[in-house]
């Protein structure tokens, strides 16, 4: 087996370990009277093209940012990161955010792009990435589009997401991760 069909069967596995949680768990976002009726969510099959390696510039003292949510309030992030990379031969970027409050290394990259309300949830998909160090200025790392994911406000109106800002609107169609809930 290839290096890309072992990412794909670890990708396939988590997708479904995920459905499970979904239709099983009592902290599912799905509501308890749509559980039997849920087999499953959409995704875009796996594409090695949406892993992409991006170079990293730490902000040595983040900026805090107010994000909208998706009930009308606000959430104070921090700017720790951005990413640049190449997808499609053109170049982005995207910044990545902790919570104020938050002393993990998880780094929180919600983003929109040309599915966003088509294919993809309207409020956009997130990513976390987690380095197994703290990253440096002109580190790399693999971002993988094919983990993002709709936020739990995408299957119930009882939870209040993040938005992505502006500055996370790819201008590109990200055909990867899942799909509208």
């Amino acid at each position: 087996m290839t290096e890309s069909d072992e990412w794909a069967e670890r990708l396939r596995a988590n997708r479904e370990e995920k459905d499970r949680f979904l239709a099983e768990h009592r902290q599912s976002p799905i509501p308890p009277e749509d559980r039997d009726d849920f087999d499953g969510l959409d995704y875009f099959e796996p594409d090695p093209t949406y892993r992409v390696e991006a170079t990293v510039s730490v902000h040595d003292d983040p900026e805090a940012i107010e994000l909208d949510t998706s009930d009308d309030r606000t959430v104070r992030y921090l700017r720790v990161v951005t990413f640049a990379f190449d997808l499609g031969g053109e170049s982005y970027e995207l910044a990545g955010y902790q919570q104020e409050t938050d002393d993990g290394d998880t780094i929180f990259v919600p983003f929109r792009d040309k599915t966003t309300g088509q294919q993809t949830y309207h409020g956009g998909r997130y990513m976390e990435l987690e380095p197994d160090r703290t990253l440096e200025d002109g580190d790399v790392v693999t971002i993988d589009f094919n983990i993002a994911y709709s936020p739990f406000c995408a299957y119930s109106e009882t939870f209040s997401c993040p938005l992505p800002p502006e500055e996370n609107w790819l201008e590109t169609t990200i055909e990867a991760g899942e799909r509208t809930p």
